[in-house]
């Protein structure tokens, strides 16, 4: 059993701050790559960043320069720090991780989402 729980999320005024975290916990052997995803309404699901166990870090195009990605290896963490909001980035965040059990199952995770809203 593999669980991912988001925190952080809230209401932030354009031009703010917020940071999220995801921590992983269960039955985990290794985690590869975690990510952060977010879908706004009436919208899919985008990727907004990705960084592997090495460190290598992905960005969505709309979220460089302003999102940073981070993790802990060491507590099963990652970790999304977010500036200059903007209202186009109101959604809800996922945490995502792509990670291996103890009994050797290949699992792509999931958490239930965090409401991110940038409004004045």
């Amino acid at each position: 059993q593999v669980q991912l729980v988001e925190s952080g999320g809230g209401l932030v005024q354009p031009g703010g701050s917020l940071r999220l975290s995801c921590a992983a916990s269960g039955t985990i052997f290794i985690i590869y790559t975690m990510g952060w995803y977010r879908q706004a309404p009436g919208k899919p699901r985008e990727l907004v960043a990705t960084i592997t166990s090495d460190g290598s870090t992905n960005y969505a195009d709309s979220v460089k320069g302003r999102f940073t990605i981070s993790r802990d290896n060491a507590k099963n963490r990652v970790y999304l720090q977010m500036n200059s909001l903007k209202p186009e980035d109101t959604a809800v965040y996922y945490c995502n991780a792509d990670l291996q059990t103890v009994r050797f199952s290949r699992v792509d995770g999931w958490g239930q989402g965090t409401q991110v809203t940038v409004s004045s």
